[in-house]
């Protein structure tokens, strides 16, 4: 059954429904693919905002077609600093060769589930936390709330840091955050980092039955990828190991290469993308380290040897930090009786939790969906996620009200 099906008899969801459906339907029926500006979707939410005597601010990126948005609802008595964060990714995965059976920027309904891009990767949390905005202006808030709406998160979380770095300038100091990534209302402390890199080869070209008078980009590459993929050995088997993670250990691979342009040619260049997801009690500026230096005191200087013009560069093409919370902070305290949950989880996915935590906001991950459903086609959040995380979050800011500190 359509979405439009379930809502025609009435302008806002019936009892059975949640409350937060009109707002996640309209952010998911915004194609928000990474690819794509996002600064329709922002746009929306901020005349929403404004219209409900919230302003927001904007930063922009890549050539002001996609931005973030932070905003603040301010405590009863205007103070905009401290309280906490509510924090989401706008963009989503391409759908690009997957096979739906619904459009995937026409939400459907169907069995209790709703289906769409974005419904559980991110936008049910989203959604759950805008609705709520006109209860939230009716509380006399003891600290204020924040939003903040990031662009380029699947990119390699490219957005949030120009936004994180305003915030500073600002001096905008939030107590703590909650990153509302998938994870079935169930708190994530910890989360591992993500590194991305470009590797370009640089050889000589030559007529392949003159080899010795080239050098072969390709081949040099190659011993550069066996050598991420021994320490990724390494990692695998002399660890650091955490067995809460659902895998254990730092990881490495390589995971696109291109090079040469015909088979009777030594290639003069040769790139490739790798990236490696390490442990957070793990230095990735370290394992970096050892890669580059595996590549201009080995490799390079043998490239040399055969010809001049031999290099190897890299470019970082994306860094999150991981996020190891604290049991001690509040906001992980908080978010635990919240949802009745001491379970201590960690993941192996990154998020932008790392990026607030690094900026002296403590973090934790908690959101409706799974993310099993995450980039898959037929991507879905059931309602049920949908009506507990509307709970949590009324249950947070009915706790963050002067009357609940009082009592």
């Amino acid at each position: 059954m359509s979405l439009a099906a379930e809502t025609a008899q009435s302008s806002t969801p019936s009892a059975s429904l949640p409350a937060s459906l009109p707002w996640v339907t309209r952010l998911v029926s915004m194609d928000t693919v990474s690819r794509h500006p996002n600064l329709g979707l922002i746009e929306t939410v901020r005349d929403d905002l404004r219209a409900r005597g919230i302003e927001s601010t904007l930063t922009y990126g890549r050539d002001g077609k996609w931005a973030n948005l932070f905003a603040t609802i301010p405590a009863h008595d205007g103070e905009t600093n401290g309280g906490i964060v509510l924090s989401g990714h706008t963009d989503v995965v391409p759908v690009d060769g997957q096979k739906w059976d619904s459009d995937p920027f026409k939400p459907e309904i169907r069995d209790g589930l709703l289906y769409g891009r974005g419904t559980c990767d991110m936008k049910g949390f989203i959604g759950a936390a805008l609705t709520l905005v006109p209860e939230i202006q009716q509380m006399k808030l003891a600290k204020p709330l924040h939003f903040a709406l990031s662009f380029d998160e699947e990119v390699g979380c490219v957005g949030a840091p120009l936004m994180i770095e305003e915030l500073v300038k600002r001096g905008v100091k939030p107590e703590g955050c909650i990153v509302g990534e998938p994870t079935s209302m169930r708190p994530i402390v910890a989360h591992k980092g993500i590194n991305a890199y470009q590797c370009c080869v640089r050889g000589q070209a030559a007529h392949s039955s003159l080899t010795p008078r080239g050098l072969n980009a390709i081949e040099y590459a190659a011993r550069l990828i066996c050598y991420i993929r021994d320490m990724a050995d390494e990692f695998r088997a002399n660890g650091p190991f955490d067995e809460l993670y659902d895998v254990p250990f730092t990881t490495a691979q390589t995971s696109t290469i291109e090079g040469g342009n015909a088979i009777n040619t030594v290639p003069a260049e040769c790139r490739f993308a790798f990236e490696f997801r390490n442990l957070p009690t793990l230095n990735p500026d370290t394992i970096f380290a050892r890669i580059e230096q595996y590549a201009r005191e080995t490799l390079v200087p043998k490239m040399q040897r055969e010809h001049a013009v031999g290099a190897i560069e890299f470019t970082k093409i994306a860094a999150a930090p991981g996020l190891d919370a604290t049991e001690q902070a509040a906001i992980t305290q908080l978010v635990r009786a919240l949802t009745a949950d001491d379970a201590r989880r960690k993941v192996a996915y990154g998020t932008e939790a790392g990026l607030f935590s690094r900026a002296g906001i403590p973090s934790v991950v908690c959101g409706p969906g799974d993310i099993q459903q995450a980039h898959k086609p037929n991507e879905y959040v059931s309602l049920e996620q949908l009506a507990a995380c509307e709970g949590f979050l009324r249950k947070l800011v009915h706790g963050m009200s002067v009357e609940a500190l009082t009592q």
